[in-house]
């Protein structure tokens, strides 16, 4: 089997395409019910907020490269602690709920635009469809997880620029001004739509993969998070400029197919809910390859058990059946309404400890210091604000948290009593 690395090229269509996945779609409305039309300063707020993230990313990867990703980066300052163990089973678990996620995205888009009837036994055939397709493609190495990634990122991102394009030439301004929305309802969406962002992180979990990584791992990073903001920002202008308000909230759940009637008529509402399917495929590619390195880059090393290891490259693939079959269980057997909410907290948590490794390691990785104390109090008021918003309208979200903090810690606990060696990534 060979075992080409990504191009820059590729590299970057696997962040845009966890980046530019099931959220843009699905929960676009909801962020119009919180920043009404201020919804495209929301999403200049959340990439600003990545971009503070990824200061110290690319730092970080320039010298320190792994599949592990941030789970290095905070190994390299904090070492073998407990801190690093559950940060790790989080992050993890994190990609095995997004797996879950996308394939019920996409059983929810896939079904009506074939006309098959939404019902448990469809929903689950087709998220097991979609997983097994994607397991399969995973099995043949990174090149060909990059090749599928530029092609079905070059696909969905023609229909949205096209959607862009269109949309300015029917843009009704008086739809987006004045503001009818307050301060906090812009803070509170921009802290949810920072999940839409939080696919960059997937580029440092290929980063033994990519071509000259010290080099185009940050500039992936960079590239994907510009790229990604510019089609956020303008989907959202040419949504809000197509239809009022009120019938956008109305439709929340497929707002973005019904602002396309106005532009392309009922072909645009198709183009959509194809660009829609296109995204959460792509996601789902780049999230169970990310997710099942990370599974083999930490069992490779110790800090889960053995059976999560994944060698796709070596000759075995464990970790990579084990990570889909989970997210699948995950997507069978639970409501996935608040997950991405609790996705986003494990994330932001992940976020703050890169910052601090970075903080620890700057003799070594380079930086300000200044820059980093900034950075690290905008992403834990921002932590907060999803914490309050998710207090005042989802406490169901909230305690789910809470929880899934605890579970991480007590089971990395009985995990770290029950092995006999010490954590060793590079």
């Amino acid at each position: 089997m060979k075992n080409k690395k990504l191009s820059l090229y590729e590299a970057v269509s696997m962040g845009i395409g966890v980046m530019i996945g099931a959220s843009i779609f699905s929960i676009f409305g909801t962020g119009i019910k919180i920043a009404g039309n201020l919804l495209p300063e929301s999403f200049v707020l959340a990439g600003i907020y990545a971009f503070l993230v990824a200061y110290s990313y690319i730092k970080l990867s320039r010298v320190i490269v792994s599949d592990a990703g941030p789970i290095a980066y905070i190994h390299k300052a904090f070492g073998d602690s407990i801190i690093t163990g559950v940060l790790a089973i989080l992050m993890w678990l994190s990609y095995v709920i997004s797996i879950a996620l996308f394939a019920k995205g996409f059983a929810g888009y896939f079904l009506p635009l074939v006309n098959i009837s939404i019902t448990p036994l469809t929903t689950g055939l087709v998220e097991l469809i979609i997983i097994a397709f994607f397991v399969v493609l995973n099995f043949f190495g990174s090149k060909a997880v990059g090749k599928a990634e530029f092609l079905i990122v070059s696909i969905k991102v023609s229909i949205l620029l096209l959607f862009i394009l269109s949309g300015f030439l029917v843009l009704n301004p008086s739809y987006l001004y004045p503001p009818n929305s307050t301060t906090f309802g812009l803070f509170s969406a921009s802290a949810i739509f920072f999940l839409s962002y939080m696919g960059f992180g997937v580029i440092t979990n290929a980063s033994e993969h990519i071509e000259n990584p010290k080099k185009n791992v940050p500039l992936a990073i960079l590239l994907s998070i510009i790229i990604v903001m510019f089609i956020y920002v303008g989907v959202s202008v040419v949504a809000l400029g197509s239809l009022p308000i009120d019938e956008l909230i109305k439709y929340s759940e497929n707002a973005l197919a019904v602002a396309a009637k106005p532009v392309l008529g009922n072909l645009g509402f198709l183009l959509i809910s194809i660009g829609a399917l296109f995204s959460i495929s792509s996601a789902m590619n780049a999230t169970i390859y990310g997710g099942a390195n990370i599974a083999y880059a930490l069992a490779k090393e110790g800090e889960l058990p053995e059976f999560f290891e994944r060698k796709v490259w070596f000759g075995s693939s464990e970790g990579l059946y084990i990570t889909a079959i989970l997210g699948y269980l995950f997507a069978l057997l639970f409501n996935m309404e608040g997950v991405a909410s609790i996705t986003s907290a494990v994330f932001i948590m992940i976020y703050l400890f890169v910052i601090l490794s970075h903080y620890k390691l700057i003799n070594e990785v380079g930086g300000k210091k200044w820059i980093l104390k900034f950075n690290f109090s905008i992403i834990f008021i921002v932590f907060l604000i999803l914490l309050y918003y998710q207090w005042c309208n989802n406490k169901l979200a909230f305690y789910g948290i809470i929880i899934t903090f605890l579970l991480a810690f007590l089971f990395e606990c009985f995990y770290r009593k029950r092995r006999t060696f010490s954590l060793k990534l590079n």
